[in-house]
């Protein structure tokens, strides 16, 4: 089993920055981040490898990064340049396969409760 507990979301506007923590019980071999807008599917976001190996969405490259300490057992998403289609329900993912890059939510084994990520034009 693994704990994930995702804090850092709120409300800003189009062009500021929030960082996303997530606090972990343990790190498994590939975590990462997922967005869920009203009506929309879950979709992957960024994913971080055991290894150091990232992956991102191409609607967050350049503005996302996902990162990790280890002393503190905690992800990270920081998030630059926010736009109004960022607007989603934010959630942290762990136990992902591997394989296959960022993956789908199907590829993933734990998840945290979610924190809400708001931003306005």
């Amino acid at each position: 089993q693994v704990q994930l507990v995702e804090s850092g979301g709120g409300s800003v506007q189009a062009g500021g920055s929030l960082r996303l923590s997530c606090a972990v019980s343990r790190y498994t071999v590939k975590m990462g981040w997922f967005r869920q807008a009203p009506g929309k599917e879950r979709e992957g976001v960024a994913a971080i490898t055991a290894g150091d190996a990232t992956y991102y969405a191409d609607s967050v490259k350049g503005r996302f990064t996902i990162s990790r300490d280890n002393a503190e057992n905690t992800l990270y998403l920081q998030m630059n340049s926010l736009k109004p289609e960022d607007t989603a329900m934010y959630y942290c993912a762990a136990g992902g396969t591997l394989s296959g890059g960022l993956g789908t939510s199907r590829d993933y084994r734990y998840w945290g409760q979610g924190t809400q990520v708001t931003v306005s034009s």
